[in-house]
């Protein structure tokens, strides 16, 4: 199915399949369960450790359950061998994708003086060369569809920047260099290219990060048009949009979901 053309009436993502990294929780899953329900066939890529398998595979029952259509694949996206069988084991149970959000991220709070080259290394091999390798390992397909839709996943720190995350935001910067760059590239395919902007998100890696959860709230009242925290069901509207015919003009963009936070 091209982009071109109006899915069948019924629900926005009917026929599509899609692969979301980073899926097991947060944005990521998220955005899987919003894609199910719009009738796409979901690859829910999972980090490989029995943590993140564990909660990936939940995540899974829960959308068959409720009639969706996924399946859980794990892959480091650093390891272009594992990403290339993640698109073969969807290519055996679906097909070939024609969506790809590239969420799979990393991070880790220090002062900028004490990341090492190990970490800044690490975080851009997740974050931005991931992105790079699973767009590869997808175009063929992408192009065997008729077109597709590929979406990256951004940060609101890239305009803000944000102490203690030098190499994070470094990375989610690039991310829109590279979304920019291969929405050029890929056009005449069929295929777009976009960008998601999300703000301050409450997810799991936050917390974990341990971010101080009343000063954020504090600072979305007083910065956001919408005061209050995002969560990650606030972003999958834009998702299901840029996945779907409805974006069908659109690339080479960045979608800011974040409250009205930074405008443009």
């Amino acid at each position: 199915m091209t982009d071109s053309t109006a899915s069948p009436a019924g629900r926005r993502l009917d026929g599509r399949i899609a692969l979301i990294t980073g899926a097991s929780w947060g944005i990521g899953a998220a955005v899987a369960r919003s894609f199910a329900d719009e009738g796409a066939s979901v690859v829910v890529s999972s980090y490989p450790d029995d943590q993140m398998e564990r909660v990936a595979d939940d995540l899974v029952a829960s959308i068959t359950a409720a009639g969706g259509s996924a399946i859980r694949l794990s892959a480091d996206v650093t390891s272009r061998a594992q990403i290339d069988e993640v698109v073969a084991a969807t290519q055996r149970e679906f097909g070939d994708i024609d969506v790809l959000v590239t969420n799979a991220a990393y991070s880790n709070r220090l002062p900028w003086h004490s990341i090492s080259e190990e970490q800044w290394d690490h975080t851009h091999a997740v974050n931005l060369r991931g992105a790079f390798v699973c767009a590869q390992a997808c175009y063929e397909g992408m192009l065997r569809r008729g077109g597709g839709s590929i979406i990256t996943v951004t940060s609101v720190t890239v305009n803000l920047g944000m102490p203690g995350l030098l190499d994070y935001v470094s990375s989610k910067a690039g991310l829109i260099g590279l979304t920019r760059a291969l929405a050029r590239e890929v056009g005449k395919d069929g295929i777009r290219v976009n960008a998601v902007m999300p703000g301050a998100i409450r997810t799991e890696q936050e917390i974990a990060l341990g971010f101080d959860e009343a000063e954020l709230e504090m600072l979305s009242a007083e910065r956001q048009c919408i005061p209050r925290r995002g969560f990650a069901v606030d972003l999958t509207g834009a998702f299901v949009f840029l996945a779907s015919h409805e974006s069908s003009f659109v690339s080479g963009q960045v979608i800011n979901v974040d409250g009205g936070w930074v405008h443009y």
